[in-house]
């Protein structure tokens, strides 16, 4: 088990399997609401969904409407567990926040593999690799 700290961006506990992009993530136009699966074309997760993982991702980029689109998600019942990032933007902070989204940044997300067990407990990010 490795055991991470990081910056406290939405406090919370969380637990599920790391779903990991080396690629920034756009909300609006990149994630559906209604399905929480990626859309955007071309991006290293296109077809997955980000429902009830810890989704891990350098950081965040597009539309501040993209807060609202993890708002959405959280409606429909298909937000990530958790949000992970080396460096939070305000578009996915803001998301995090009203969706009431676990999230924790300035943390080696290269540490960290799709697959890998995760629990968020405040700044601590413990990991369980899947290997």
């Amino acid at each position: 088990m490795l055991k991470l700290t990081g910056r406290i961006i939405k406090a919370g506990q969380a637990e599920g399997k790391a779903l990991v992009s080396p690629a920034p993530i756009s909300f609006l136009g990149g994630v559906d609401g209604q399905t929480g699966i990626v859309t955007e074309r071309g991006h290293p997760l296109e077809g997955k969904c980000v429902a009830h993982r810890v989704l891990v991702f350098p950081t965040g980029k597009g539309s501040t409407v993209g807060s609202y689109v993890l708002y959405q998600l959280a409606a429909n019942g298909l937000a990530p567990a958790a949000i992970l990032n080396a460096e939070s933007e305000p578009i996915v902070a803001v998301g995090a926040i009203i969706a009431e989204i676990p999230m924790v940044d300035q943390l080696p997300f290269n540490a960290i593999h799709t697959g890998d067990r995760i629990r968020v407990n405040g700044a601590t990010v413990q990991v369980w690799p899947s290997k």
